[in-house]
Formats: structure tokens, sequence, C-alpha cells
């Protein structure tokens, strides 16, 4: 898909402030469709001044479209007749004289050129489809004049204006709620739907007639616990203001745009959006973060009490072989225990693996320091792992690592180098050592080592594969594991 400036780079000699400034009308002027019931384009002019190429299109939320297809990208090009061409080079707004026929159904159009720099960057055309005009009334009457003030300021370069840029999730458009408030801050229209948003949020005087700011503040000082405070450019004469208002009984989102009528300012429109169901979710969903990070943290803590217990007793126990069997399984609960405490300190769905197989190098390294000095090296990353993969991998990983340095090297010293890359959604970890080759005949499916035998079955439960090969230059031993991360 074409984005303005795409358009603006192939095709015209506008400069990066020119391109800036349209991109900024681009995010607002949707309240500029809906106001006029209209579908909008942005037109851009060529190298060429005979040409134009429709750089954006914006549709209404309050009216049927009158431009079915997506026209992003097309041109007019030497047609002295179209709209676009008299509003270019006339440098007005231009509107044709009654129903024009698209494709059946009566438009009307307007062209409004945009000057900016001494020159004109661009046209903004709207098509209105006269079928799905609405009934003359009050709202409707306040769109259109609205509209017309908005058309007038944009070809005066006053439209958009600065301040906070609207954020498409939750900030408010015209249909949400509409106020008009006069240059003096008095409120002289209300949409039905403002009128609920405001009884929503605990207002239960009129608004008709009243004073915005006094009636905001009020909502905020009605609240027990203390809170930001209403700031007086709430309504800013040269500013786009957006500002939330959390009641206690619901949350409201008002976003200002302030009027210019021959050169004067003429008050303000403002949009309001009933958010109390929105922040409730979020609040929710909060709530379910931080209950999944304490679960992770007391199994975390649960896990190393049961290392703990396996250590005491794997040093009251006599019998050597199940001394090691038990420091092993410690070693085991340690590394599904590491995962948890990094799960518990964040509130991503994946883990940042390099840490979690640094301090696992770290560990069992540890160990084996006590018979012979060991240098392990990682060499690449792992990058971002799913949550529900890492338990499985921490476990797979600590079993080849401690295979290489007791199998691998023994008690004598040597190096430890693992190799992970993660490519197309899909891991694969080397683990070379130094040491001893295997031995001759060696057989994954024949080998009665319950380290292997766990790393083979989790590999095998991740859909993945577990090898073990000589070593680069027939030295040493290299353990490959690939495991897919998109399951």
């Amino acid at each position: 898909m074409l984005k303005l400036t795409d358009v603006v780079a192939q095709h015209s000699d506008l400069d990066a402030e020119h391109t800036l400034w349209l991109n900024g009308l681009v995010e607002q002027w949707d309240l500029l469709a809906d106001l006029s019931f209209s579908d909008l384009i942005l037109w851009i002019p060529d190298r060429d001044d005979n040409v134009f190429w429709a750089g954006a299109q914006c549709r209404p939320t309050t009216g049927p479209t009158a431009l079915e297809d997506d026209v992003v990208g097309e041109e007019i090009a030497y047609d002295p007749e179209s709209l676009v061409v008299e509003a270019y080079l006339s440098e007005e707004i231009c509107a044709t004289s009654g129903n024009k026929l698209h494709a059946g159904i009566p438009v009307d159009v307007h062209a409004v050129p945009i000057p900016r720099g001494g020159r004109i960057i661009g046209v903004v055309e709207l098509h209105t489809n006269r079928m799905g005009v609405r009934a003359p009334g009050a709202l409707e009457e306040t769109y259109l004049a609205t509209a017309q003030t908005l058309m007038e300021m944009l070809n005066a370069g006053l439209f958009p204006m600065p301040g906070d840029k609207p954020v498409p999730w939750e900030s408010p458009r015209a249909g949400d709620g509409a106020l008009r408030v006069d240059a003096a801050g008095v409120i002289t229209f209300v949409s039905p739907n403002a009128t609920s948003a405001f009884r929503r949020i605990g207002w239960s005087g009129d608004l008709l007639g009243d004073h915005l700011v006094a009636i905001v503040t009020q909502l905020a000082h009605d609240r027990a616990e203390p809170i930001e405070q209403v700031a007086g450019p709430l309504l800013a004469t040269q500013r786009v203001r957006e500002h939330e208002l959390d009641t206690g009984q619901g949350v409201m989102r008002l976003r200002t745009q302030p009027l210019v009528e021959d050169g004067k300012p003429a008050g303000w429109f403002v949009m309001c959006r009933d958010l109390t169901d929105l922040r409730s979710r979020e609040r929710e969903l909060v709530t379910k973060d931080a209950t999944i990070r304490e679960i992770h943290h007391r199994v975390k803590n649960n896990l190393q009490t049961v290392a703990a217990l396996l250590r005491l007793q794997a040093r009251r126990t006599d019998s050597t072989e199940a001394s090691a069997a038990l420091a092993d399984a410690q070693k085991r609960v340690g590394a599904i225990a590491l995962v948890h405490e990094i799960l518990s300190q964040g509130f991503d769905e994946s883990v940042r693996f390099d840490e979690v197989a640094d301090r696992l190098m770290t560990m069992v390294r540890d160990v084996a320091s006590s018979r012979s000095k060991v240098a392990m090296t990682r060499v690449g990353s792992f990058g971002l792992v799913p949550a529900g993969v890492a338990t499985n991998l921490s476990l797979v990983f600590t079993e080849v690592v401690q295979n290489a340095l007791e199998h691998g090297l023994g008690d004598a010293p040597g190096e430890v180098i693992v190799r992970p890359a993660q490519s197309d959604g899909v891991l694969r970890v080397d683990v070379e050592n130094d040491g001893r080759p295997l031995p001759a005949g060696f057989s994954l499916a024949r080998s009665r080592s319950l380290g292997l035998s766990i790393v083979t079955t989790l590999v095998a439960d991740l859909d993945g594969s577990f090898t073990m090969d000589p070593g680069p230059e027939g030295v040493g031993t290299r353990a490959r594991f690939v495991i897919p991360l998109k399951r």
C-alpha cells in the first residue's frame, strides 16, 4: 500500500518541511471528514503543474462513502475542468454548482488548496454522498458549519494546529460525542452521545449554557482521591488539547480543536469519548499480568526450596552414587527455577534466553570448577524464546552443557563453546568441547545416560532434533539441538 511519503518522493518536489506538514494534516483530517460527511482525497502536485497525484484518502464514520475504491496512487493529468486544478490555480476553495453523478450517485465536490511557504503544496478534495445526507437538524447543522470553518482554516494555513497528536485507539472522534464551545468557553451545542458520556461519568446538571472548564474542574474535584488537576489550556486558542477525566464513576477523554473565523478565535469544537469500559479492561489485564508474575515468583521460590532440600539430602547421603543423582536433580530443578525467575520479572510472553543461558552456564561451571579449569563461551544469541518453550529448553541446555563438561572434558582443563542462532522461527544450538572424542560405535538410541535420555525426550516434545557428532576437525564433541519456536 502506497504511503503519502512514497507518493511525494516519487512524483513531487516538496521538501521535508512540507511533507511533514501534510503528514500532520493526514493525522487529524478525519475530523473534517466526519463533520462534512465526506470522503477526503489529498492531491499532491507533480513536478509538472498539470499533473496531481492522490497521496492519501479518508472516509467518514458519520455517513456513507462516496468513493468505493481506493484512489491513492492515481493521477489527474492535463484536465483543465478538474476542480482540483481550478482550486490549485485560483488558490481559493472551489465547489461544484450542483450534484454530480458518480457511479449513479449524486455527489457534491469541494476542493480546498493548501498554502504553505508561498506556494500551494496540495489540494484536499471532499466528496459528499448526497443520497446519504441526513435530514437537517441541530447536529447536522453544527457539523456542517464547523466543517466549513475547518475548510477555511485549511485554506488559510491554520489547520491542522499544533498540539496533542491523536491516539487512534482512544482519541475521540466526532461521532463519539461532540460539543460546540464559543469564544468565552460557554457550551452552545451538545450532541446526544456527548450528553450520555457526561451522564456516565457523573454529571447530572445541564451542559448547554455552562462553561466547559468549570464542569470538568468540578467533576475532577468531586473525586475522593487526588488526581491530576484540570489545566486551563484545555481550551487553548492555538493548540489542540487532549485531556482524560477519571471521576471514579467513569472515564472520559476530551479533545479540543480551536476554531478561527475571519482571523479571530471563534471557540472550539470538542469531542468526547467514554473510555470507562476500555480502562476497566486495561485494569483487569494489569491485574492478571501481576497475578501471573506472582505465580511465577512463588513457583520459583518453591523450586528453590526443593533444590535446597535435595542439596541437604545429598550431603547426608553416604552413597556416592545417590549423592551424585541428588546433585543432578538439584541442578535440573534449579534450571527450571531460573526460567520462572526471569518470567516473574516481566510481562512478556517471550524470554530473552541469553540471560538464562549465561546463568545456567555459570551454574554448571561452578560445579565443575573444583575438578579443573574450564573456559565457557557463548558465541551468538538465542534471541527471544516463547515462555512455553523456555522451561524445556533450559533443561535441555543444562544437560547438554553438563554432558560436555563431565564426559567431554572430564577432569582435564578445556573449553566449551556454545553457538546459538535463530532464523525463520527455528533455534539451532551447537555445544562444542575440545575434550575426548565420542566412543567408537556411540549411538544416542543405545545410550543409557539419564541426561541424554532427558534431552532426547524433551527435544522430541518440542518437535525438534538432537544429534551428537565429532567436533570440528575431529577434535572433541559437538552436540546440536534444533527446535522450532513457532508452534
